[in-house]
């Protein structure tokens, strides 16, 4: 396999890492693409030394001096508090290994990137670099992520709202909302998948009196867009790229 070419140093490398698939693409700083998108699986068993590792491999060939990362879990300060799905030895089906769990918690992510590679590294949860990606920077704007699992961002008057990581909460019949709009679930049943999803975001976009909904991540295109007619608020769907594009503006 042939390396993939040197980017400019002016560029950012932007990582969003998935809990299935990761993906790497360089970016101008209006957040424009400069290359195509290259994919890769998450590796697993995922611990943070691993991770650092498979993220560094593509930082040192990027050529890049700057390095916007979307990680899928719940953070501060580029610290891990929760690490998601990355806590399951074999992916998003494979139970919560306590061991593993316990040895991502508190894992200051930014800096082990940043000692690695010796450059300006910045990490956010992957549902706000997906906000910073696709939000149009006026009022009250809720972002969905459906991919592997689901998340949520704020954003108002295009400044990053914290709120909590919602994808371990408990959404129906005692099931969580990663479980039940992850992307295991829709590919059950995709349309109880979208009977689900409406549920889902009519009752967050209420309870952060949201104006506008974002829908994105590797599912947006499997949105059933006809069933937000009505609403109040509007609807808006963002391609997968949207997540890197929002790279950019972590080095505003």
């Amino acid at each position: 396999m042939s390396e993939p070419p040197v980017i400019v140093r002016d560029a950012i490398l932007a990582v969003d890492i998935g809990a299935t698939t990761t993906k790497f693409a360089a970016v101008d700083d209006d957040g424009r693409l400069v290359e195509e998108v290259r994919r890769e699986p998450t590796p697993y068993p995922c611990t943070p030394e691993r991770l650092v590792d498979f993220v560094l491999g593509h930082v040192e060939r990027s050529g890049c001096a700057r390095v916007g990362v979307g990680f899928p879990g719940a953070l501060r300060d580029g610290r891990v508090l929760e690490p998601g799905n990355l806590s399951r030895p074999g992916g998003f089906t494979s139970p919560i290994d306590p061991v593993l769990h316990e040895a991502w918690q508190g894992t200051d992510l930014e800096r082990a990137l940043r000692e690695a590679s010796g450059l300006d590294v910045r990490v956010v949860n992957d549902a706000t670099l997906a906000a910073l990606g696709c939000c149009e920077g006026q009022g009250r704007e809720l972002v969905f992520t459906l991919g592997t699992g689901f998340g949520i961002a704020l954003v108002v008057d295009d400044v990053n709202v914290r709120i909590r990581d919602v994808g371990d909460e408990v959404f129906l019949d005692g099931l969580s909302y990663d479980e039940l709009l992850g992307d295991h679930a829709r590919s059950q049943d995709e349309a109880l998948w979208n009977d689900r999803l409406v549920v889902a975001v009519t009752n967050f976009v209420a309870e952060f009196a949201a104006d506008v909904a974002h829908l994105g991540g590797g599912n947006s295109r499997r949105v059933d867009v006809a069933r937000y007619e009505g609403q109040r608020w509007r609807v808006v769907v963002n391609d997968n790229v949207a997540t890197l594009r929002g790279a950019a503006k972590l080095f505003r």
